[in-house]
């Protein structure tokens, strides 16, 4: 084989690896989706549920969120509200002093040692066979309680995640484009693998579980939004994905802050492979096809962009690589403008798309240097 058969091998197995992971895959479990779903067995719920927050420092959001929960239509099915607070300093005690429920109660841990730690030992706690965990910042829908308790009707379903709406504070900016563009992206994703067999993971900021399924996790795990719902799993049982229990939130409008957030996303999921190997195993994972598609070809997706991009160049002799490159460099160039329509401040529907893929498998990059050296850190931080 040629010096020149082997940079065309490389440049195309770059490329079909990269439209495999972003387009291929999702095509695949659409149609599976379609020509396979799995039923679920939906009824009202009427067992009484637990409700745990998990926070630090939280004593301005608290009230609002509490306040929120209780008003829900299925707030009757409420047997507890948890406040579990990771070694808070602020007046988070005081806030729930406040509040005039029986059913609302802190536990309190002195020192802060991150959420995995805190879950560990509250989740045992709970009173109710189900369990919906939600953080302090979003608004939830009135019915986001009741639609997730619905599915557990079906014993088969161990996990359901809520989905996240993102709100928009006034004029969107060419991140906020982008960002809606990929969350909608993504969530279509999750819908089409819960209809086929199940999501690997959740989304943290609303969904539920049965109690009885829980295993204490790592202490320094940082997607316990994805390790809980695979315990569940591979236990045998379905992690579902309703969009019917909508929690709100606001769309970021800066690079720096979505950076931070999808760099602690891609870390923690390289540190799957080092806690949890056996996830990697076929005959170990009932949808190893989907957990490895969705959550782990995705670190592979710079390297695969840097190598179709240096066999482009070293291919530019050809008419067809030449053709090629110059759509290589028109992409990033789009994806640059949208980087200067960003710190304009203003806004870009055309660039926002390429300018968050760009700046996804940036952070990725940087976020793999994370996980080479081991810095995987539990606890979070506010924004």
């Amino acid at each position: 084989m040629t010096l020149f058969a082997v940079w065309q091998l490389i440049f195309w197995l770059s490329i079909l690896g990269v439209a495999y992971i972003f387009v291929g895959y999702p095509l695949l479990v659409f149609a599976l989706s379609r020509l396979r779903p799995l039923r679920t067995n939906r009824t009202a719920n009427t067992t009484p549920v637990s409700v745990v927050i998990v926070g630090y420092n939280e004593d301005a959001r608290l009230p609002a969120k509490i306040a929120n929960v209780l008003a829900c239509d299925d707030a009757h099915l409420i047997r507890e509200l948890i406040v579990a607070s990771d070694g808070s300093n602020d007046g988070t005690a005081a806030v729930i002093g406040t509040v005039n429920d029986s059913r609302v109660r802190l536990i309190a841990f002195p020192e802060r040692r991150g959420k995995p730690s805190v879950l560990n030992d509250v989740i045992p706690q709970c009173q109710s066979e189900i369990v919906v965990l939600m953080d302090a910042r979003q608004e939830l829908d009135r019915r986001a309680i009741g639609e997730l308790a619905a599915n557990f009707a079906d014993e088969t379903v161990g996990v359901v995640s809520g989905e996240l709406v993102f709100r928009s504070d006034g004029d969107t900016t060419t991140v906020s484009k982008g960002i809606g563009i990929y969350w909608r992206y993504e969530k279509l994703i999750r819908k089409c693998e819960g209809r086929f067999r199940s999501v690997p993971g959740a989304t943290g900021a609303l969904y539920a579980l049965r109690r009885s399924l829980f295993r204490p996790i790592p202490p320094q795990t940082i997607l316990d939004d994805v390790v809980i719902p695979m315990q569940a799993v591979t236990a045998g049982y379905r992690c579902l994905f309703e969009p019917a229990a909508i929690a709100f939130d606001h769309i970021s409008d800066s690079t720096t802050k979505e950076s931070i957030r999808k760099r602690r996303t891609v870390t923690g999921a390289a540190q799957l492979i080092v806690d949890h190997p056996a996830w990697l195993l076929p005959w170990r994972n009932p949808i190893w096809f989907e957990f490895v598609s969705h959550k782990l070809t995705r670190l592979v997706s710079p390297l695969l962009l840097i190598g179709a991009g240096i066999a482009n160049l070293l291919l530019v002799s050809h008419s067809l690589y030449a053709g090629l490159l110059m759509w290589h460099v028109a992409f990033y160039f789009s994806a640059l403008i949208g980087w200067w329509f960003q710190r304009a401040g203003r806004r870009s529907v055309l660039f926002g798309a390429q300018l968050m893929f760009v700046a996804l498998n940036a952070t990725t990059v940087v976020a793999l240097w994370d996980a080479l050296r081991g810095r995987f850190r539990a606890t979070w931080q506010r924004s």
